[in-house]
C-alpha cells in the first residue's frame, strides 16, 4: 500500500460512508420548481407554426357567406410554380373564411400570408382575425388602393384612426403580409416595414358594420378587387 494513503482503522470506516451518502447530490438537471440550478428559469418553449393552406385544396377554408361572394379556386401551379387561392373580382367583398374556430388561438399568437393584387382599385388583403373577446381586420391597400390600417378602432375605420397609413400597391406582386397579436398591443408588418404598433388597453376593437362579420372567426378578404392568396400560417407564440 502506498505511504501517502494509509489504511484508515476499521472503526472510522462507517462513520465515513454514512457521511458520503448524506452528502447532497448536485446535477445540470432542472429543479422541482422549474428552474435550473443557480435559480435560472428553464428555456422559453419554442413558438409553434401550422400552416393553414395545404397548397393543394381549401381543406379548413369556406367562400365566405357575403352577398357578393364570387368564386374561389387553388390554383397549383400559380404564375411562380407555387400554389396560390384565387379570390375572384365581385361586385364588393369577395373572400374565403375559417372554419375551424376551436383551433384558433385568440391571444399572443402571429398569422402570416402572402397576397397579390390581380385586378381591381380596392383592397386586395383585409385579414379579419380575433383580438382576445373581440376581433379586428387588417385592411392592406382599401379606400381606392393604398389606405393600410385596422378596422374598427373605437369605432373608426382603418381610414379615419390613428393606424392609417398610406401605400402604394402594385399589382402582380407578393406582398409579406403579418400581425402579432399579443396582451395590450396590437401590430402587423407590409414586407419588412411594421405598419402598425399600437396600445390596445383600454381602446375598443370591433369589426366595421356589416357584412365582414361573415370573415369570423378568421378570414381573408377581397373588395372589388381580384387576389392571390400563399402561404398562410399561424404560429402561437411562447
Amino acid at each position: 500500500m502506498s505511504p501517502r494513503f494509509p489504511r484508515l482503522p476499521a472503526l472510522l470506516r462507517p462513520w465515513i460512508l454514512a457521511a458520503l451518502v448524506a452528502l447532497p447530490v448536485t446535477g445540470t438537471g432542472a429543479q422541482p420548481d422549474g428552474k435550473t440550478p443557480g435559480g435560472a428559469p428553464p428555456p422559453a418553449k419554442p413558438a409553434v407554426e401550422r400552416e393553414l393552406f395545404d397548397g393543394e385544396t381549401l381543406a379548413g377554408w369556406k367562400p365566405s357567406a357575403f352577398d357578393s361572394q364570387a368564386a374561389v379556386r387553388v390554383e397549383n401551379p400559380f404564375r411562380d410554380g407555387t400554389a396560390a387561392i384565387i379570390l375572384e373580382k365581385s361586385a364588393h367583398l369577395s373572400g374565403i373564411t375559417w372554419t375551424k374556430e376551436a383551433d384558433l388561438p385568440r391571444m399572443n399568437y402571429e398569422l402570416s400570408l402572402e397576397a397579390m393584387k390581380l385586378e381591381g382599385s380596392d383592397f386586395f388583403c383585409g385579414l379579419t382575425f380575433p383580438v382576445g373577446d373581440s376581433a379586428v381586420t387588417f385592411v392592406v391597400g382599401g379606400w381606392g388602393g393604398m389606405v393600410t390600417g385596422i378596422s374598427c378602432i373605437d369605432n373608426s375605420d382603418a381610414s379615419d384612426n390613428e393606424t392609417s397609413t398610406a401605400r402604394d400597391y402594385k399589382p402582380n406582386r407578393w406582398y409579406r403580409i403579418r400581425v402579432r397579436v399579443t396582451p395590450g398591443k396590437l401590430e402587423a408588418w407590409v414586407d419588412d416595414e411594421q405598419v402598425v404598433d399600437f396600445e390596445t388597453t383600454n381602446r375598443k376593437l370591433d369589426l366595421r358594420f356589416g357584412e365582414i362579420k361573415y370573415s369570423l372567426p378568421l378570414g381573408i378578404a377581397a373588395y372589388e378587387t381580384k387576389a392571390a392568396l400563399r402561404e398562410i400560417r399561424l404560429r402561437r407564440l411562447p
